[in-house]
């Protein structure tokens, strides 16, 4: 679970890469395929525009932090989406690292170990959502 600190700095974090978020989305899907290349086959279509969802994806999710209750069925909807998509277990931690890695390069000097902590706990919540939501679909 993520503790009302670590609300707050995801979403001070957040409101600072809101204005880049173009650049962030770049930058995060570049890592990814650089640490598992096996995962570029899955993304079909516009990355630009798969950027921008990814995006906002986030976004809906940092804002529904003060009421997870809200989101968690659309995080639970979207772990069965991406079971279709042919996810695995195992890609979520690639995602962390790359969602981590990129948030690290644009936040700069604002990206303090409590920084990473907080987004690396929120993921955490959200991925093991997803994923147990895939398994009892599966």
């Amino acid at each position: 679970m993520v503790t009302p600190e670590q609300v707050t700095l995801i979403k001070q974090s957040w409101r600072k890469v809101v204005p880049i978020a173009h650049l962030a989305a770049g930058l995060f899907y570049r890592k990814l395929f650089e640490l598992d290349p096996s995962l570029r086959p899955m993304f079909k279509g516009d990355m630009r525009e798969k950027g921008e969802k990814l995006m906002q994806v986030i976004a809906v999710a940092v804002e529904g932090l003060d009421n997870l209750d809200e989101i968690l069925p659309a995080v639970e909807e979207l772990g069965v989406k991406h079971l279709e998509y042919g996810v695995k277990d195992s890609h979520y931690d690639t995602f962390a690292a790359a969602l981590l890695w990129a948030l690290g390069q644009v936040l700069g000097e604002t990206y303090t170990p409590e920084v990473k902590s907080a987004w690396s706990d929120f993921h955490g919540m959200l991925a093991t959502t997803m994923k147990d939501a895939a398994r009892q679909a599966a």
